[in-house]
């Protein structure tokens, strides 16, 4: 959605922007409008990678849109999964997106109305967790987005190419925050 999609990214050598996410990304930061990255990151859970390495992946991704002029105000993780195998990690817990965790962390954080927000994502679980705040959401064709048919999202989500797309669509809608998972 804003990377190219690596299963498990945990190495910043695997960090990619595609194309025209980081120019979406700055057109929201010159309009003064929050952009915040929520991420699942099972890997950790899994054992897969430590939990370490997240924040060099961040580090790389702000680097990347940083080059580009663009931002994000705020990036949240979670590193829990259910059917993990390091036992710190491995639960079920409130902040893996379809729960809305990190969003509502978001919101207390930044002072976030979230019914005045916009989740952009490209899986199942990040229109689920937009859904259970109020956002509005887009689901994108990036990444995983492809695999989901108009009949699985729920009702009122929108479909778009890529984040570009997306944040041109926003900017002619009513709203003016937004959020990005």
């Amino acid at each position: 959605m804003i990377i190219e999609e690596v299963n498990y990214l945990s190495h910043p050598d695997q960090v990619k922007l595609i194309p025209g996410s980081a120019k979406a990304i700055q057109t929201l930061n010159t309009l003064g409008i929050p952009v915040i990255i929520v991420s699942n990151q099972a890997g950790v859970a899994k054992g897969y990678f430590p939990i370490t390495q997240i924040p060099l992946v961040h580090a790389k991704l702000s680097q990347l849109l940083a080059q580009e002029n663009a931002h994000a105000d705020a990036i949240y993780y979670c590193p829990h999964h259910s059917e993990g195998t390091i036992p710190e990690y491995s639960f079920k817990c409130q902040c893996r997106k379809p729960e809305p965790g990190m969003l509502l962390e978001a919101k207390e954080k930044l002072n976030l109305n979230l019914t005045q927000s916009w989740l952009i994502g490209d899986n199942i679980t990040d229109m689920e967790a937009a859904a259970k705040v109020g956002c509005k959401s887009i689901l994108v064709q990036t990444g995983h987005g492809k695999q989901f048919s108009a009949c699985t999202l729920p009702i009122g989500t929108v479909r778009k190419a890529d984040l570009l797309e997306a944040v041109n669509f926003i900017l002619l809608s009513p709203s003016s925050l937004g959020c990005c998972a």
